[in-house]
């Protein structure tokens, strides 16, 4: 095998709880990650050489993106280190997520990385190796490298698989980045949220702690969660910016994105257990 076309799907956080603050500054979270059958899209060729280039398309912006800090290349790279493999890649970018959105983006590329380059150099780690590579990169790498949906505790790294009932949902982005450092910095940001179980999560006793800084910090955010807290439940992913509801099929998804307001982005895609199989 010489190439290899992958998914890099996005992620909801149902929920998230701050529970604490370690001495090394990371947060101490409780969340459940929602994957979902739509994300970017990346392909990877194998090269003798030992470079690794990367191209980047902004499906959203119509425009290319910079590489510089690009987490597919810091995989790449961290990858080629520990394995000591000399070989290269050339990989392009589909980058149909939003920057900022809190959808998991840079993460699930870096995590597609790991899975491709591990295949293509045949290097033959296995997927906890990749998990200790990938939470280097971030705490979020590690659900996308598994590709199933998950409780997640811990920075995000300790992850139980969670067979979720199959659900629609219409994800929004207004027209912002947010910056998740500026928001886990804040001093007003909860962080002694009570853990839960998923029976109360079932139960409605969850929330985003992030979402009240959110608001603050972004108002294009709160605005989108009035906008779409017309239809049902909305609620904010990760940090934010991107927000969502639940949906009872895809038509009506279909029939509220036909409103949305300009500058705006959405879609509509369906919740999975399982990206592939490891």
């Amino acid at each position: 095998m010489d190439s290899l076309s992958l998914l890099a799907p996005a992620k909801l956080n149902l929920f998230l709880h701050v529970t604490g603050r370690r001495a090394d500054g990371y947060h101490e979270l409780q969340t459940l990650f929602q994957l979902l059958d739509y994300g970017d899209r990346l392909r990877f060729e194998s090269r003798e050489d030992g470079v690794i280039s990367l191209h980047v398309k902004d499906t959203l912006r119509g425009r290319d993106l910079p590489l510089e800090n690009n987490l597919i290349l810091r995989a790449a790279s961290e990858l080629a280190r520990i394995s000591g493999c000399k070989a290269g890649a050339t990989i392009a970018l589909d980058k149909r997520l939003p920057i900022g959105g809190g959808l998991g983006g840079g993460s699930s590329n870096a995590a597609a990385g790991l899975l491709a380059l591990n295949e293509l150099w045949g290097l033959g780690l296995s997927v906890d190796e990749l998990c200790r590579i990938g939470v280097g990169l971030g705490a979020d790498v590690p659900v996308f490298v598994r590709g199933r949906s998950a409780w997640g505790e811990g920075i995000g790294e300790m992850l139980e698989p969670v067979a979720l009932p199959e659900q629609w949902y219409l994800v929004v982005t207004p027209p912002c980045e947010v910056s998740t450092a500026a928001v886990f910095n804040d001093e007003n940001l909860t962080r002694n949220s009570a853990k839960i179980r998923i029976a109360d999560f079932l139960a409605g006793r969850c929330r985003n702690d992030c979402e009240p800084v959110t608001r603050r910090l972004y108002p294009p955010v709160a605005e989108a969660l009035s906008w779409l807290g017309r239809f049902g439940e909305a609620r904010m992913s990760g940090t934010g910016a991107s927000v969502f509801i639940p949906l009872a099929n895809e038509a009506a998804g279909r029939e509220f994105l036909t409103g949305l307001p300009a500058g705006w982005s959405g879609f509509v895609a369906k919740g999975v257990e399982r990206i592939r199989e490891n």
